[in-house]
């Protein structure tokens, strides 16, 4: 067995480790963008694309759980709508957005979970800034692609949209969920 292959199967059942208690302890006090010098789970971040040069680096982003309520602008609620939103985003796109936001001149190339309790979930996102000469050698592809994640093209992104995955129902989601239901 592998050492990636290790490294996975402690992370099926984190609630078991005590470290992992203490390190959900000390995320709460932390500021909700904390950027990293290696990752928490190196393997989950070596299959998604992280490798140690300059110019790619580790993000941890703090996200609220919970239901996403909207604000009514005037100060009163209209009577037949509830102070309740439902996003079609999953916290994950969240967290990479901010991350995004976080760091304007690096691209969101992917992220995956770290933790979370009741209020938090905490995601690593990997961000990669294409003006540096490494980035430019190993993924070229990178400096013509502005905005990634804004525009849904992160595995989480995708997901969220309906563009992955197969079954009954999948047939509506291309070309977008929007689009279909217009076709008529």
């Amino acid at each position: 067995m592998s050492l990636y292959t290790r490294m996975r199967l402690l992370w099926k059942k984190p609630k078991q480790m005590a470290m992992w208690r203490e390190r959900i302890m000390a995320w709460r006090r932390d500021a909700s963008t904390v950027r990293l010098e290696r990752p928490t789970r190196l393997d989950r971040a070596r299959s998604l694309g992280y490798k140690p040069i300059k110019g790619l680096f580790v993000v941890r982003q703090t996200v609220i759980r919970g239901p996403h309520k909207k604000s009514f602008a005037g100060g009163h609620r209209s009577k037949n709508k509830t102070g309740r939103l439902n996003l079609r985003k999953n916290y994950q796109v969240i967290a990479e957005q901010r991350a995004g936001n976080a760091f304007p001149n690096t691209e969101v190339l992917n992220s995956y979970w770290v933790g979370q309790d009741g209020i938090h979930a905490w995601y690593e996102v990997i961000l990669a800034d294409p003006q540096s000469p490494d980035v430019k050698a190993r993924m070229p592809h990178l400096e013509n692609r502005k905005g990634r994640v804004n525009r849904g093209l992160t595995s989480a992104g995708k997901k969220v949209r309906g563009m992955r995955g197969k079954g009954k129902g999948r047939e509506k989601a291309r070309p977008s969920r929007r689009a279909n239901k217009r076709k008529q």
